[in-house]
């Protein structure tokens, strides 16, 4: 029997920016989502927290409490692409600030051999709007480099030809694992993840586990494992999460007392998969947030 607990504010707490692979500056980020009715928000930029201030002071001036946050991309033995969401971090620590500029590089090596094989695969790419970013100190991940991709003339007739008119169509044919242009990540791993989080005064949740991980058993147990490593919670509740699937995490919540997250992802207006706050399902069960409700 599923423990009933406090009602929960009006709640999205995974968000992005032009800071990771989002659409919009912080405090724009912030505006839609007042708009949308969240009352407890978070900006969740993958492996660094250069938006937060920003997100901070805008939901300051709307009225809306913003959770510091990040979104660290971490690998686990088979598994290559595992995101933890540190909730609550000291987004002005310095060694967090250390950690997430390497994790970042590494991203930059990870995508600078994609691109390698994706031109030998015979895209062409340009490299201005990858090396502005590097330049700026923004992580490139695999959307840049798709985009990179996409907006390349030269590409146009292929691209048509195969159907892929956006990323959320360009990556999962060439860029996630076992397609032709994938490179994994090297570092770090989900235990060291979760230790950043921690020592940066923060609560560690697994993000949208469904979406990494398609096997109900093997998602479990991912659980049991990451709790020995400190895990927090997981986001239980998502946009791609059915109602079973949602039971099935809470339970597990439930019984490991964890915390019970939700999100829509949200990465901008004209985003085909991820373009509109508070469209996830919580079906009829409740969240549990903990301290993060306290914002």
């Amino acid at each position: 029997m599923l423990a009933r607990h406090v009602p929960a504010p009006t709640f999205d707490l995974q968000a992005h920016s032009v800071h990771s692979d989002g659409n919009h500056p912080p405090a724009e980020v912030v505006e839609h989502a007042a708009r949308a009715g969240v009352e407890l928000f978070a900006l969740s930029d993958h492996d660094t927290v250069d938006g937060v201030q920003e997100a901070l002071d805008a939901g300051a001036r709307l009225g809306l409490t913003v959770v510091p946050a990040t979104e660290i991309s971490a690998v686990e033995g088979p598994y290559e692409d595992l995101h933890i969401l540190g909730y609550g971090i000291d987004h002005r620590d310095a060694l967090l600030g250390e950690r997430l500029l390497d994790a970042r590089e590494d991203r930059v090596r990870r995508a600078e051999r994609m691109g390698e094989r994706l031109r030998g695969l015979g895209f062409h790419i340009d490299p201005s709007p990858l090396e502005a970013r590097r330049a700026a100190g923004k992580p490139i991940g695999r959307p840049h480099l798709s985009a990179a991709v996409l907006e390349h003339p030269a590409n146009a007739t292929r691209l048509a030809e195969e159907g892929h008119g956006d990323v959320s169509s360009f990556i999962p044919a060439y860029l996630i694992q076992g397609a032709p242009g994938y490179v994994a990540r090297t570092r770090p791993n989900v235990a060291e993840a979760i230790g950043w989080i921690h020592e940066a005064s923060g609560l560690a949740v697994w993000a949208h586990p469904f979406w990494d991980l398609e096997d109900p058993g093997e998602v479990l147990e991912a659980i049991d494992r990451f709790v020995e490593f400190g895990l927090d919670g997981v986001e239980v509740f998502y946009p791609t999460h059915g109602a079973e699937q949602a039971r099935l995490l809470l339970e597990r919540c439930d019984e490991r007392g964890l915390l019970a997250t939700g999100s829509s992802d949200f990465h901008g207006l004209e985003h085909r998969l991820f373009s509109r706050f508070l469209a996830f399902d919580l079906h009829g069960l409740e969240p549990v947030l903990g301290p993060i409700a306290e914002g």
